[in-house]
């Protein structure tokens, strides 16, 4: 067994797996643990009472995170013409059409997000099963496939987090850095959970979120009590 460091164990050792957390507590807790030597991602992940194998039940979505997740986005859009000039100037990092595709096909896959327009899709599916399993496919249910660019391009630039409900009924992701103000990452956190909510199957039955924890790159999850973590109503 692969020996934790001391960093770890001490992180570890404050830590309850059994205790459920408030917000608050927990991104305190959260943040006190964060002593790595770069800048930890935070990620969370809630455990759905939906079966995702029923197409009905399917829970995915995107939020713009009030903000953003703290690093640099590389958006690749899918497009040409006037539609593909459009993209460059919202500040898309690659644009392209058919030579992207073949070079998708050739192994390329450095960037975050990925965005297409209508007309592109034929060509978009050829890589669908390279995109696809890495959270790259361009989907009308997102927002990624669109004719609206420029928009779209900048709420990638900003921020945007995608999520899917992955077959064991859970969702993953990202919502900051570690280096964040402790309010930033609840804000981040609270519009997350609110899009979840949103998200929720009519055909859902029973408890929809039954678990939320929230962890750094290194750093142990922290249990929050899903009782706590409503749906905000605007």
């Amino acid at each position: 067994m692969r020996k934790r460091s001391k960093r770890l164990t001490g992180a570890y050792e404050q830590y309850d797996k059994l205790t459920l957390h408030s917000v608050e507590d927990a991104f305190a807790r959260l943040k006190s643990n964060a002593s790595a030597k770069f800048d930890e991602s935070v990620d969370v992940a809630v455990k759905l009472g939906v079966n995702p194998r029923h197409a009905d039940q399917m829970v995915r979505g995107a939020v713009v995170l009030p903000n953003g997740l703290g690093k640099t986005v590389r958006v690749l859009v899918f497009a040409t013409g006037e539609k593909e000039k459009e993209a460059l100037e919202a500040g898309a990092d690659f644009v392209g059409g058919e030579d992207i595709v073949e070079k998708i096909k050739n192994g390329w896959t450095d960037f975050d997000a990925a965005i297409a327009i209508p007309p592109m899709m034929a060509q978009v599916g050829k890589v669908g099963k390279i995109l696809g399993p890495r959270g790259l496919m361009p989907n009308p249910k997102t927002g990624t496939v669109t004719m609206d660019v420029a928009n779209t391009v900048r709420e990638a630039k900003a921020g945007k987090v995608q999520y899917r409900v992955e077959k064991a009924g859970i969702v993953h992701a990202p919502i900051g850095k570690a280096s964040f103000d402790a309010q930033k990452l609840i804000e981040n956190f609270d519009a997350l959970m609110n899009e979840i909510h949103r998200a929720k199957p009519s055909t859902a039955k029973g408890t929809y979120v039954k678990s939320v924890t929230i962890s750094t790159t290194m750093g142990p999850g922290i249990k929050i009590d899903p009782s706590l973590v409503k749906e905000k109503k605007e």
